[in-house]
């Protein structure tokens, strides 16, 4: 029994130690290709090796970036298309190229007043946060004016009727301030006008139409 066990260890031990001999000499000969190299070959192997490391954290970093966008998207119901769509929309809205909707006011001009009345009144709403406005049916962008004497005015060859209704999509409270205010456009036109009567008018809910003029510029270019 002692030879048998005697033996056995002899086999165990011997095995141990040809498995340690063969996987030495397998590392040395993986190392014999690098050990064959020069410093300077084996520092750009390292510099390289490094970069396309941290060249791939960041692609790691910029793709778990845009898996969180993505997932945050979905759980609201969103879609990138949808998303895209809604803010050209916008933009058109704002542009004048949609119409749009939303709470503002109303004022009512009555009796004769010139083009530069209605101007002055417009004027006031755009500096005042107008999103939109419109004089009767006409949407306001660059190059419509109203233009004629009092009586007489005109928007883009078309008459305007009495009253005229000029519509604004904004803060009902501050456009309506901003017109009536102290010295303000209302003041100075029924200083010149006393026959003629400006009312303001606060809505929940407005329209003002969309233009229908070719909104593209002739000259300038869009730069990106």
């Amino acid at each position: 029994m002692r030879r048998t066990s005697a033996r056995i260890a002899m086999t165990v031990v011997l095995f141990v130690l040809g498995f340690l001999v063969v996987a030495q000499l397998r590392a040395q000969n993986a190392d014999q290709g690098l050990a064959a190299l020069s410093v300077s070959e084996l520092t750009e192997l390292v510099a390289n090796v490094t970069t396309r490391n941290n060249q791939l954290r960041d692609e790691i970093a910029t793709l778990d970036l845009q898996r969180s966008a993505v997932a945050a998207a979905a759980n609201r119901g969103d879609t990138s298309a949808g998303q895209i769509r809604a803010d050209l929309d916008r933009v058109r809205g704002w542009s004048g190229a949609l119409a749009v909707s939303g709470p503002g006011i109303v004022v009512r001009v009555r009796g004769p007043v010139p083009g530069d009345a209605i101007e002055l009144l417009q004027n006031e709403l755009r500096n005042a946060g107008a999103e939109a406005t419109a004089i009767g049916e006409i949407r306001v962008v660059p190059g419509v004016v109203a233009t004629g004497p009092g009586g007489a005015v005109v928007v883009r060859g078309v008459p305007l009727a009495d009253p005229v209704v000029i519509t604004a999509v904004g803060q009902a409270q501050v456009l309506a301030g901003s017109l009536g205010r102290a010295g303000g456009p209302i003041a100075q036109l029924s200083a010149r006008f006393p026959e003629v009567t400006i009312t303001v008018s606060a809505a929940d809910l407005v329209t003002v139409p969309a233009t229908d003029r070719d909104l593209a510029p002739a000259l300038g270019k869009p730069r990106l």
